[in-house]
């Protein structure tokens, strides 16, 4: 898992452009619900290896990309491939819940 400034070397566009899907955690330190995601996205990441991208935007640290996918509310998670949207959602969810959402956007590599 990584946060968006980890690597400088790609944009954010970049990022969320390439073939493999990016799983996007808007996040924010002071937020009780995103700080429970912590762990369910690490057991993402464990059962889904490199065909998973993750990574976490924290929404103080950069307003411009929350404003840009109008994140209202944290943790909001983003499925992005290619550059577009396959999945939204808002709160926290249960590792198996968003594992189920999740898996049929995977493809095994």
């Amino acid at each position: 898992m990584q946060t968006a400034t980890d690597n400088r070397k790609e944009s954010f566009s970049q990022l969320i452009g390439g073939d493999t899907p990016v799983l996007v955690d808007f996040f924010a330190e002071w937020c009780g619900p995103c700080k429970m995601m912590k762990p369910v996205l690490e057991d993402l990441h464990r059962k889904m290896g490199p065909a998973l991208r993750i990574i976490k935007v924290g929404i103080d640290k950069s307003p411009s990309a929350a404003n840009a996918w109008q994140v209202q509310s944290v943790p909001t998670l983003i499925l992005f491939q290619r550059g577009k949207v396959l999945w939204r959602g808002a709160g926290a969810l249960p590792a198996a819940e968003l594992e189920r959402i999740i898996s049929p956007y995977i493809t095994s590599k």
